[in-house]
């Protein structure tokens, strides 16, 4: 018998267009109870068999009412969750609410998702687990999750209390076009780092959770605490060669390079001195011989050194078209300069491939040498300037 709790919140499942997936995989002794306790809260649920070859079968027998998808091989959980996300999008759900069938989540923080839900409709929600004060967390899971925070924030520059955390709430029109490449428990961290890249906003709320002595989990400690370090590297790489810079564009030519500047300099909480090395970093990188990458490099090196990339970028622009023949030439007089050759490359019939390589070492050498002039000449006239026009960040 419903209780009116129980009334409310399927309304709220039904408005909201909310399903509850379950994901199982040999996790008989828990699964009933797991699926009880949600049905005390809705009846909208998907169940995902993925391939068990424990009492799995038998015991959804029972639940024929539900929806239940049953794979013949386990294909792992990550294809389980998207064959299932596909399954809720043709039934028409806009969200779903994934839970582990291990025991470990309680369906009475189903309701804190709907609330954020409906508060934040186009997020992605997960459920943070305190890790602090639960007892009985295994000394991998509580390493894992610290683990798993920092590579979430290095690749996508926000922050989330608990990336490992397995009882989210997934957009699914966001989901709906995109085409992952991992399919097992790094799944939940590629979808996540994917969404926050799209523009998804990425959001949280408490959650209880529990771990029982005969939890049973079939995370391989070592193959999948490998693959997972192999889909962070990537994605590090992917965030710092694409996404960074990508952003970083689409910031400049929205607002325009006035109003960044205005905002990147008058505006900015960094010092007169990181914002003068940023600038001084950005005209050597626009000069340095690395022609087509030099964007790239910029950002990739701006954020370990902790520079302001937005002015770096933009100094850096200063290897536009217009301005290239002269940065070419300058260059070239400058290893003339210093190796004792002409101003301008001599261009003849009879030129040899060592001319050809003379010519090339004299460019590169005085390309290095102008940038690194060149920037700590722009670097100091700037910190001059901002010290003395501009006022001091408000702390």
């Amino acid at each position: 018998m419903k209780t009116k709790e129980n009334h409310i919140l399927q309304n709220k499942f039904d408005l909201l267009k909310v399903i509850v997936l379950i994901p199982t995989y040999n996790n008989a002794p828990k699964l009933k109870a797991v699926i009880d306790d949600i049905l005390l809260f809705t009846n909208n649920i998907l169940i995902i068999n993925d391939g068990s070859t424990d009492e799995t079968a038998s015991i959804l027998q029972a639940y024929s009412f539900l929806n239940i998808l049953h794979f013949e091989k386990n294909s792992g959980k990550g294809k389980a969750m998207q064959l299932g996300f596909q399954k809720a999008l043709d039934m028409g759900f806009q969200y779903a609410i994934t839970i582990d069938s291990d025991g470990q989540h309680l369906a009475k923080d189903l309701e804190a998702f709907l609330n954020k839900i409906e508060a934040f409709p186009d997020a992605m929600i997960v459920g943070a687990r305190n890790m602090d004060e639960t007892e009985g967390v295994p000394g991998g899971s509580s390493f894992g999750h610290k683990f798993s925070n920092f590579w979430f924030r290095l690749e996508t520059g926000k922050s989330l209390p608990d990336t490992q955390s397995g009882y989210r709430l997934y957009p699914l029109e966001q989901l709906k076009d995109m085409r992952f490449f991992t399919s097992r428990y790094e799944f939940e961290i590629e979808s996540l780092v994917r969404l926050s890249w799209r523009g998804v906003p990425m959001l949280w709320v408490a959650i209880d959770v529990k771990y029982p002595e005969d939890r049973i989990t079939h995370f391989r400690k070592f193959w999948d605490f490998f693959r997972i370090s192999v889909l962070n590297s990537i994605l590090v790489i992917i965030a710092l060669l694409w996404i960074k810079p990508r952003d970083l564009y689409y910031r400049i030519h929205k607002g325009g390079i006035k109003k960044m500047i205005m905002n990147e300099i008058l505006h900015s909480q960094d010092s007169n001195k990181k914002l003068a090395q940023s600038i001084g970093f950005g005209f050597f990188m626009g000069i340095f011989p690395v022609w087509g990458f030099q964007m790239l490099v910029t950002v990739a090196l701006a954020i370990p050194l902790k520079l302001n990339k937005a002015i770096a970028l933009i100094a850096a622009n200063i290897s536009v078209p217009p301005i290239i023949p002269f940065i070419i030439y300058f260059s070239f007089l400058t290893g003339g300069l210093i190796l004792g050759g002409s101003a301008l490359p001599e261009l003849s019939s009879d030129l040899s491939f060592a001319d050809v390589k003379d010519d090339l070492l004299q460019y590169y050498l005085g390309a290095v040498v102008l940038s690194i002039v060149f920037g700590l000449t722009t670097g100091i006239i700037s910190w001059f300037l901002l010290e003395k026009w501009r006022k001091p960040p408000v702390k």
